[in-house]
């Protein structure tokens, strides 16, 4: 589940976006400008972006039931997903046809004043949402750089709400720049323009939001310090020969499935086993919160190896029968 640090964030850009919505939209109406409304457009749809994160953080907080027995913790990452071809398949696109079809039929821009009222409100605006999301950004990222952070970030909705911000005041900045060089040029086709680029921008943040949820969708592993310390720790229970395979998988931000196979010594008891088992899932839960589940496999070393060959084989079969 998400902490509460993500729901702060997704509430303000929430109330932001949605006064920012409705008053581009009124303006937009008023002025006549693809620029503008493309901007309301992309508040629209960030807006219900935000509510589709907060649909996804409830579902996701649904505790295991018998057909989801690992609980409900990867919603959270299909509704980022659909957040991401949203952006593209509405915001992107509208904007981009808009714009398309401002340049095939130009219009002048009536009262342009209040174009600039509006979207100076929206830097306002959107710079604060923009200003809380990336603190909670950065307490998350700590020393990380901000490309790394997002990589290995396992929670989506703050960089979500961050890239989304992002491309809202990059679109604002364009929206601007369109309405006052049509204006001072008296070249309406510059805001069709202008519409164009906001949604070209809406389609870059779109795929990189995609990219980053299907990894996270489709069984990404713990960060690499936290398998670095899982597997320190077997190493180092006395009653463990060697560690064969240490697999782990996250079913939310802070819910991390751990599978270990171990080759246990061939001096120890049943009762010895299952205490250093019980040693073990203590000793990695308390020094990684986030693992919420562990499952330890007794197996040689040799017989490891022979399972994992035995299954390469079938997928090398598997694959020369494959058209």
């Amino acid at each position: 589940m998400a902490s509460h640090t993500s729901r702060t964030v997704i509430y303000s850009a929430l109330a932001g976006n949605t006064a920012i919505a409705a008053t581009k939209f009124a303006a937009a109406f008023f002025t006549g400008s693809a620029a503008m409304l493309s901007e309301a457009i992309h508040s629209c749809v960030d807006t219900g972006n935000q509510l589709l994160l907060l649909f996804g953080l409830r579902r996701a907080a649904k505790p295991p039931s018998a057909k989801h027995p690992f609980g409900y913790g990867l919603q959270l990452y299909f509704y980022t997903f659909v957040v991401a071809v949203l952006i593209f398949g509405v915001g992107a696109m509208i904007s981009i046809l808009h714009g398309w079809e401002k340049i095939q039929h130009p219009h002048s821009i009536e009262h342009a004043w209040v174009n600039y009222i509006v979207l100076g409100l929206g830097v306002v605006f959107e710079g604060a949402v923009w200003i809380v999301a990336f603190k909670a950004f950065n307490k998350e990222r700590g020393r990380k750089s901000i490309w790394s952070a997002v990589r290995n970030s396992k929670d989506p909705t703050v960089f979500t709400v961050l890239f989304e911000d992002t491309a809202a005041l990059l679109g604002l900045i364009v929206a601007l720049l369109g309405v006052f060089l049509s204006e001072s040029l008296d070249m309406p086709v510059i805001d069709g323009y202008a519409s164009i680029v906001i949604g070209v921008i809406l389609a870059i943040t779109a795929f990189f939001l995609a990219f980053e949820s299907q990894s996270l969708l489709t069984g990404e592993a713990a960060s690499h310090d936290t398998r670095v310390g899982i597997n320190r720790i077997a190493r180092a229970e006395p009653g463990v020969e060697g560690l064969n395979q240490a697999l782990t998988m996250h079913f939310g931000p802070n819910d991390v499935l751990v599978a270990l196979s171990l080759d246990f010594k061939d001096t120890l008891s049943a009762k010895e086993v299952e205490d250093t088992v019980t040693r073990l899932e203590q000793a990695i839960k308390a020094e990684h919160p986030d693992v919420t589940r562990i499952f330890i496999e007794a197996q040689s070393f040799d017989a490891d190896r022979r399972g994992r060959k035995l299954v390469e084989d079938k997928r090398r079969e598997r694959a020369k029968e494959t058209p």
